[in-house]
């Protein structure tokens, strides 16, 4: 059955959500996503991916600085929403607001909670060695990601798997699932399930910071460090005061006799040694260059030159 939906989020993994609701026949009543803000080199203002897709659809588009605004949350009340669909809004929703539409608020999380609360689910789940990672559909209540469980779906995480390649992965399992939700009679509500406070863990957004490389740790936690912060905000170490972004890497099954932060590169390939294993560094970029392989670092930059790789 067709609901009228307000529909709220802002990144790209929120967007199959929006397409699938509308391809499906559900009515979208507006579409809430955060400002446009400033981004590049140039600092131009720039759309969210999901304003860029609801005006292709042609939806209205609401870009409201705060859901707490009175005149916000009577403007939400006038669309008469039976449901809002909540997709990495960014936001936490008041109160008032959930309790406006007759149906309830859901909302499409990419973790199978309770485990990863919060806005940077996938990337700690990718940092922290996680074999599988998933997405839920919960009906929303006052809290974050605290909210009764509706259905869950899950998938497997590969040892090579990035952030970037996982989130758009889930943003279609996701959207297929809300679907499931949406067609069943009593919108799922006889499947709530409370979660288990107890075993919530918590997933803060990423720093910038956080993806400095402490070439004294294992290969394989420096490993998923790259691969959790792809595309961003990106593993970066330092040599001889430079700094280099670390895209892409593969632990090698020895240490090849090297010792944390020290590389042995060659024509082919680089390697830096770490607290076990050495790491192959497969794709960089220096500061203010082009993305590069390990090999093409090696040749033009070190020029099979003995260094280290530092952490400060």
């Amino acid at each position: 059955m067709s609901k009228r939906i307000i529909y709220m989020g802002s990144p790209a993994f929120a967007v199959p959500a929006l397409r699938a609701l509308v391809q499906s026949g559900h009515t979208i009543a507006a579409v809430f996503t955060q400002p446009d803000m400033p981004a590049g080199r140039g600092r131009l203002l720039t759309p969210p991916p999901v304003k860029l897709a609801a005006t292709e659809l042609g939806l209205p588009i609401v870009q409201a600085r705060s859901l707490k605004d009175k005149a916000v949350q009577e403007h939400i009340a006038q669309l008469t929403p039976d449901l809002i669909v909540v997709v990495a809004y960014a936001a936490l929703l008041p109160t008032t607001v959930l309790k406006i539409p007759p149906c309830g608020c859901l909302n499409i999380h990419a973790s199978l909670l309770p485990r990863y609360r919060g806005g940077a689910p996938i990337h700690w789940a990718i940092v922290n060695g996680e074999p599988e990672t998933g997405v839920t559909i919960m009906r929303m209540a006052s809290g974050l990601d605290a909210g009764d469980i509706i259905k869950q779906a899950q998938i497997p995480i590969t040892d090579e798997a990035t952030t970037g390649e996982v989130t758009e992965q889930l943003s279609e399992v996701g959207a297929r699932l809300l679907l499931d939700v949406l067609s069943l009679a009593d919108l799922g509500e006889s499947l709530r399930a409370p979660q288990d406070h107890a075993l919530a863990t918590y997933a803060r957004n990423v720093k910038k910071e956080d993806g400095l490389v402490v070439w004294q740790h294992n290969a394989l936690t420096i490993h998923n460090l790259i691969r959790g912060l792809n595309p961003w905000p990106l593993a970066y170490t330092y040599f001889g005061g430079q700094y280099l972004r670390v895209l892409r890497s593969r632990v090698v099954d020895a240490s090849l006799s090297l010792g944390p932060g020290e590389v042995g590169n060659s024509r082919d390939a680089l390697y830096v040694g770490t607290a076990d294993k050495a790491l192959e560094l497969l794709l960089v970029q220096p500061s203010g260059k082009r993305v590069m392989t390990g090999a093409e670092f090696s040749r033009g930059y070190l020029q099979g030159k003995k260094t280290l790789f530092q952490s400060s």
